[in-house]
């Protein structure tokens, strides 16, 4: 005897539930979706080869000297670039909530009037107002990143999830990792590791590559420089690497922060005493994240900071070098 079909409104609410959740319909399959705020062609310096790079929103560290803040709260944001402004008016006009008002020659935004609906971003010509952040499913991401095959099998690329902290959406992240793995896409996760180890190692997994972001060897100082303590995130890294997961460790040089002697002979001491030693990647300190944070008006703890030279960028090697670890130099 066939099998009653489930009542039509039960199927409705099932599904919407879902959606709630954070997932996206297909008829009425569903899969997870999540918050990402950009997806970016020809990245060359998150993984092998030509890479198509999804950044996913929300992340547990509040890094203080984060390349992309925008990536730290995990719904969508207004971006303004006041220097963009007409000073037409059409954004306080458009707002249903009235969060904007005139202040001399600029408009402000009232935080907590503001519902980030996107309708001043809308009205403005001068794109001096934009949302950052939406929700996408995992096969509209897919499908979004095909289109780059061509460059993939060219150059060894593929796909890398950053953000953020792409663990911080596991659903979304596995299911991206999956369908990439289904599609014979090469894929790199992107972490600060710091997450359930259960899903560390459960996401970690499935990527061919995980970059593992090192931030500082010293719990105090990582609390300092990121709000978290980093036992929990070496304890992942140490699991990853007993699970066979193939990890590169990148570390952010931030000047006064963690780019002293003392600082990086600790580091390598760290990375050699890990088994097996993976490899190290030193990252250059980018001052772009300086304006990206006044955009936000979000507080900035590094104005005036630079980039190192070259020769600063190589002498940081020597501790890692001495201690038995390959290290180089990236973007």
């Amino acid at each position: 005897m066939p099998r009653a079909r489930e009542p039509a409104g039960r199927r409705v609410l099932w599904w919407l539930r879902a959606r709630a959740a954070g997932c996206r319909g297909r008829g009425w399959r569903v899969e997870p979706s999540g918050w990402v705020f950009d997806v970016r062609r020809f990245s060359v310096h998150d993984g092998p080869g030509i890479r198509t790079a999804v950044f996913l929103k929300g992340c547990p560290l509040q890094c203080s000297w984060c390349h992309n803040p925008e990536s730290q709260w995990p719904e969508p944001q207004l971006l303004v670039r006041e220097h963009r402004c007409l000073q037409c008016g059409g954004c306080i006009a458009a707002c249903p909530h009235g969060a904007l008002t005139w202040d001399g020659d600029r408009v402000l935004t009232d935080p907590v009037l503001c519902q980030v609906c996107g309708a001043c971003a809308d009205a403005c010509p001068a794109e001096a107002r934009e949302v950052v952040g939406r929700r996408m499913g995992a096969t509209e991401v897919l499908r979004e990143v095909e289109r780059d095959r061509p460059f993939f099998d060219q150059s060894g690329g593929g796909v890398t999830l950053t953000g953020g902290e792409p663990l911080a959406q596991p659903d979304f992240t596995r299911a991206l990792l999956t369908a990439c793995r289904e599609h014979e896409l090469h894929t790199v996760l992107d972490t600060s590791g710091h997450a359930p180890t259960e899903v560390a190692l459960e996401v970690a997994g499935l990527a061919d590559l995980v970059l593992f972001d090192l931030k500082h060897p010293d719990d105090e100082r990582h609390r300092a420089g990121t709000g978290l303590g980093n036992a929990l995130i070496l304890d992942n890294l140490r699991r990853m690497l007993a699970a066979g997961v193939d990890v590169l460790v990148r570390i952010p040089l931030v000047p006064g922060y963690n780019d002293g002697a003392a600082d990086l002979r600790r580091a390598a001491a760290l990375v050699a005493a890990l088994e097996p030693v993976p490899p190290v990647e030193l990252l250059a300190f980018h001052p772009a994240a300086e304006e990206k944070h006044r955009r936000f008006g979000m507080p900035y703890r590094h104005v005036g900071a630079r980039t190192q030279e070259p020769a600063a960028l190589e002498a940081c090697r020597d501790p890692f070098t001495r201690a038995g670890v390959t290290a180089t130099v990236g973007g």
